[in-house]
């Protein structure tokens, strides 16, 4: 008796797993720690936003990867279908730890607003954010290659964050240079630009893993697409029901074929192999269960 599902290891899937996890933990070290000297030195509420944004980076990379660690165990008995689903649980930690940055920075920045702000010397903090900004935007493109290769929500989610921290560089630069030349205030507007900016990546994110857990649906077009692959097979007279939803980051698939009834029993059961071998190759696909039933019945 069989009791947990098949399972092979994809040495090349674990490897890019991997290099994505080492990218994300060594770059979020070295900025945090830049970016908190630059705020200490200089005083800047806008950089200081920006410097409790890595800090919560470094956070969620350790737990990235104890978690997607723990997504590609293999399966067990007691975890039967794969532990999948712990990858959008770690999307959830990341978007909780953005959360938190997001709310410190906009603490921060609207108690400097309401003291009504300072200059910010302009030599270091301008020197740390080009700095931060173009390894950030290294960073989102390798990662961002990687998610789609793997297809993998977290490391989505994490290639988003580091796009935002290239935006919230940029804003932060902007405060730090603008309170020299045009007011003090506008370096905790930008800390408050900054916050704002992560709260929605965080409500984004938040969303998306969310579904992953709870069961989402399939978009309407891969509905479509996967109810003509599995009627295009020879043999398949009619698909008349289709479930599609997500299990941690990818799709079980529960539909029904029609066949001819007179068929036997080995011939209905090779073209239901056929459907779901068909319908697997999709990339957002984990596995496919098919029902075969005579024509006329639903």
């Amino acid at each position: 008796m069989q009791w947990v599902r098949d399972y092979k290891p994809d040495p090349l899937r674990n490897g890019r797993y991997r290099l994505a996890l080492a990218i994300t933990l060594g770059g979020n070290l070295l900025l945090a720690a830049g970016k908190a000297a630059a705020a200490y030195f200089s005083g800047s509420v806008a950089v200081f936003a920006d410097a409790a944004n890595s800090a919560s980076d470094v956070l969620y990379s350790l737990l990235m990867v104890l978690g997607l660690w723990m997504a590609q165990r293999p399966p067990d008995l007691s975890h039967p279908q794969g532990h999948a689903r712990f990858e959008p649980l770690v999307g959830l930690v990341v978007a909780a730890s953005m959360a938190y940055a997001g709310f410190e920075a906009a603490r921060q920045s609207i108690l400097r607003l309401i003291s009504g702000g300072v200059a910010i010397p302009i030599g270091l903090p301008l020197i740390v954010l080009l700095s931060s900004a173009g390894i950030k935007f290294g960073m989102f493109l390798a990662i961002r290659s990687l998610a789609e290769q793997v297809g993998s929500p977290a490391l989505r989610i994490t290639a988003r964050d580091n796009l935002s921290d290239v935006l919230t560089s940029t804003a932060a630069l902007v405060g730090v240079v603008g309170s020299n030349y045009l007011s003090p205030l506008l370096d905790p507007a930008a800390g408050i630009l900054v916050a704002l900016w992560i709260f929605r990546l965080v409500f984004s994110a938040g969303r998306e893993n969310l579904g992953y857990l709870t069961g989402a649906g399939a978009s309407a077009e891969l509905r479509e697409r996967i109810a003509a692959l599995a009627a295009s097979v020879p043999g398949v007279s009619e698909v008349h029901h289709t479930m599609a939803e997500y299990v941690g980051p990818k799709l079980v698939i529960d539909m029904h074929i029609n066949v001819d009834g007179s068929l036997p029993l080995e011939r209905a059961h090779e073209i239901a192999e056929q459907v779901a071998a068909r319908v697997g190759e999709l990339p957002d696909v984990d596995r496919v269960y098919v029902h075969v039933e005579p024509n006329g019945v639903y």
